[in-house]
């Protein structure tokens, strides 16, 4: 059995069908083919269960679509299973040679028109793990296993134990933990516990994440430095990472890292670091979530988080591994 998974972004998103897929690849004994953006390749490249990636080129779309269509046409699929929900994911799904497309409960934007089969009803009081297995759910097979199968490859990295990251960044202004708070953090960690503190982010981040570790003082910067197809591997070498709501956040949960967030809008039922390890720092306004991307109030659902909070916590999840 040959099987597309259609899922374009985000970098969190991509994580978050991991088990799905899993649980389609075992359960049905397929090759998964998965369609992304290009900026993803890399990523999914590391994803166990994945056989063959194809690149949708959203941006250059009538440049390349011949190319694409070609390519995504060559193929006979018994299934496709689109976890994005979207108009273009859809579009994506019926272009596909099959003839069962399969779309999500949480699909938007008109998507359903390419879909012959709609999985679960709406509820997005879950976490987005448990909504992708609502496509498993409805092909009846097993979800027990959680997995999240990446290939990671030992990585080095300088410095002492524990190995701590800071993420100071996201796609939302209301989801950043004050830049100054992170400096104190890191400072903080330094002197209670040791080890080594990095900084992660985007090339976009990295003039930012410079910032902060020339103002920690011994802190080094990956911002900008580490390919989507390495950070997995990094991420895992990692004894903790603390980061606002963002994408490294669910790529550390998923490579096994612990993972001290900050949230503040958004709802960390729905998309907190999935699992056991991981811990959540917030507020308790009656304002959240209002998932504003721009907070027209106080942002004291953010400020409200005090570097004490956040140091206690580290503290206590990197337990023993302590310098």
């Amino acid at each position: 059995m040959k099987i597309l998974v259609v899922k374009l972004s985000s970098l969190g998103d991509h994580m978050h069908a991991l088990p799905a897929v899993h649980c389609l690849k075992a359960g049905l004994g397929a090759s998964v083919h998965w369609v992304t953006q290009p900026e993803y390749v890399g990523l999914v490249h590391t994803f166990s269960d994945v056989d063959k990636v194809m690149a949708f080129p959203r941006k250059r779309f009538c440049l390349n679509a011949f190319r694409f269509i070609k390519d995504l046409r060559g193929e006979r699929y018994d299934m496709v299973v689109d976890f994005q929900g979207l108009f273009k994911s859809a579009l994506v799904c019926g272009m596909a040679r099959s003839s069962r497309r399969i779309g999500p409960s949480f699909y938007r934007e008109g998507a359903s028109l390419f879909y012959r089969e709609v999985a679960g009803s709406p509820d997005r009081d879950r976490h987005a793990v448990e909504q992708n297995m609502d496509i498993v759910r409805h092909l009846g097979l097993q979800t027990s296993e959680m997995k999240f199968p990446l290939d990671l490859t030992p990585t080095d990295l300088p410095g002492k134990p524990p190995l701590i990251t800071l993420c100071p960044s996201s796609r939302w202004p209301s989801k950043n933990w004050p830049q100054q708070n992170f400096i104190e953090l890191g400072k903080r960690l330094l002197e209670d516990v040791g080890g080594t503190v990095f900084l992660l982010g985007g090339k976009d981040e990295a003039k930012q994440c410079e910032e902060i570790a020339g103002s920690i003082g011994n802190a080094t910067s990956l911002a900008g430095k580490t390919p989507l197809d390495e950070l997995p591997s990094v991420l895992s070498a990692m004894d903790l990472l603390i980061s606002n709501d963002s994408g490294p956040m669910h790529v550390a949960a998923a490579a096994g890292t612990p993972v001290l967030s900050v949230f503040g809008p958004t709802d960390p039922g729905r998309t907190g670091p999935y699992g056991e390890l991981h811990r959540v720092i917030r507020t308790a306004l009656p304002c959240q979530p209002c998932f504003d991307r721009d907070c027209k109030l106080s942002k004291e659902c953010m400020s409200g988080i005090t570097v004490d909070m956040m140091a206690e916590a580290a503290v206590e999840m990197l337990g023993g591994n302590v310098g």
